[in-house]
C-alpha cells in the first residue's frame, strides 16, 4: 500500500475516544522541510493544532508559549504526549513519524493520550468527507 503524502495547508484533526466518540479540531499541516523548520515559532498562541510530518522530536527554543507535544506512530497511534515549556529540547522518540502541538492543556482536553488513535482530514479531502491517513 502507498504511503499518503499530506501538503502544506489547513485540515482537521479528529481525535477517536475510547467509547467511539470524536472530537474534531482545526489542523495546520507542516509537511515541507520550510514549514516545518518554522512550527509554532513567533507565535502567541494557536487555534487548534499543528501536525509536523515526518518527524520524530521538536524543540520550543525561541517560543513565546508553552505547548503540548503527542508523538505519533506511522498509523497515528499517540506513543507519548509531554508538555513543553519554551526553551526546551524534547528528545526524538524511535517509532515517531509525526509530532503534533497544540497550545498547553488542550491535549488533555480532546482526550490525546498515550494509545488514543487520531485521524487527518486534509483541506482537500475534508470537503469530500475522505480521511488523509497515512498507512
Amino acid at each position: 500500500m502507498g504511503r499518503r503524502r499530506w501538503r502544506d495547508g489547513a485540515g482537521v484533526l479528529v481525535v477517536v475516544g475510547r467509547g467511539g466518540e470524536e472530537v474534531r479540531v482545526p489542523l495546520e499541516m507542516a509537511s515541507s522541510y520550510r514549514a516545518r523548520t518554522k512550527g509554532l515559532l513567533g507565535r502567541d498562541s494557536v487555534d487548534g493544532a499543528m501536525l509536523l510530518t515526518p518527524a520524530s522530536g521538536v524543540h520550543t527554543f525561541r517560543m513565546r508559549m508553552a505547548i503540548d507535544v503527542a508523538y505519533l506512530d506511522r498509523r497515528l497511534n499517540v506513543i507519548a504526549v509531554r508538555t513543553m515549556r519554551p526553551g526546551r529540547l524534547g528528545l526524538p522518540r524511535l517509532r515517531a513519524r509525526h509530532v503534533l502541538e497544540a497550545e498547553a492543556g488542550a491535549m488533555g482536553e480532546w482526550g490525546v493520550r498515550v494509545g488514543a488513535r487520531v485521524e487527518v482530514v486534509d483541506g482537500a479531502a475534508g470537503a469530500g468527507g475522505g480521511t488523509g491517513r497515512q498507512d
